[in-house]
């Protein structure tokens, strides 16, 4: 299904890292073989979000081929404040085509006004041919990102051709407390199947698994105040 407000992009950089939760348990991480949809989600409110609506992610499109690098890092050991050795596993070389689409957040009726679908589109566009409106992390902070508009299913991938790929049961992503009625934070996981190089994202209430963390209350915003204005904010973008 097409929506009228869907974007895509190309995401790429040098490294990613979209650390599988198993693993983080013994202080190193080792990455997803592809990103998470809450990863890509991240990448997209970088570009341009607001709490007045949520990015939903349908399709990614692999386009390199999955390879990995492990490093030695030193990271901050928490007990005594000296520095540890970890091993991380990136993702290197990576590229990726997203389409998108954004959709209100009903669980937010305080900010009913600002829902003004085609400013907001237009200045996620804007914002996307900038290359962000925010840095672009692709999954973790020394991993940088680059974001440009495109066309989905253009030019060739590595997988284009390969039949289905399941892999497993993978972290689909996180629910914050503003995007649900049971004011508790949430974990999804989900089992993605790569198709022809294309992973078709479910949405996060279809989930098979969901695991709540702990309670959370959502943060409140006043328009115009604590929150700047889709009208305002679309003359300030436009005039630069």
């Amino acid at each position: 299904m097409q929506y009228p407000n869907t974007i895509t992009l190309l995401v790429s950089g040098r490294y990613a890292l979209f650390s599988d939760p198993i693993t983080r348990v013994g202080g190193e991480k080792c990455s997803y073989p592809v990103p998470t949809y809450q990863a890509l989600k991240g990448i997209l409110e970088s570009v341009y979000w607001k709490p007045t609506f949520i990015w939903v992610s349908t399709d990614v499109r692999i386009l390199n081929r999955i390879e990995t690098q492990s490093k030695g890092i030193r990271p901050i050991n928490y007990s005594n404040g000296k520095n540890d050795l970890s091993i991380y596993t990136y993702l290197s070389d990576v590229a990726y085509q997203v389409r998108a689409h954004f959709e209100w957040n009903e669980h937010r009726p305080d900010l009913a006004q600002d829902r003004n679908e085609n400013k907001h589109y237009a200045i996620a566009k804007r914002m996307l041919e900038r290359g962000g409106r925010r840095d672009i992390f692709l999954g973790t902070r020394e991993c940088q990102g680059y974001v440009e508009p495109c066309t989905f299913g253009e030019g060739p991938g590595a997988y284009d051709n390969t039949p289905s790929v399941p892999l497993g049961l993978m972290l689909h992503g996180l629910t914050y407390a503003d995007e649900t009625t049971t004011g508790t934070m949430q974990e999804r996981f989900w089992y993605p199947v790569m198709e022809n190089g294309i992973i078709h994202f479910c949405r996060p209430e279809e989930c098979p698994v969901v695991r709540d963390i702990r309670k959370q209350s959502a943060k409140h915003f006043i328009l115009n105040e604590t929150l700047q204005g889709c009208d305002d904010l679309y003359q300030e973008v436009f005039s630069e």
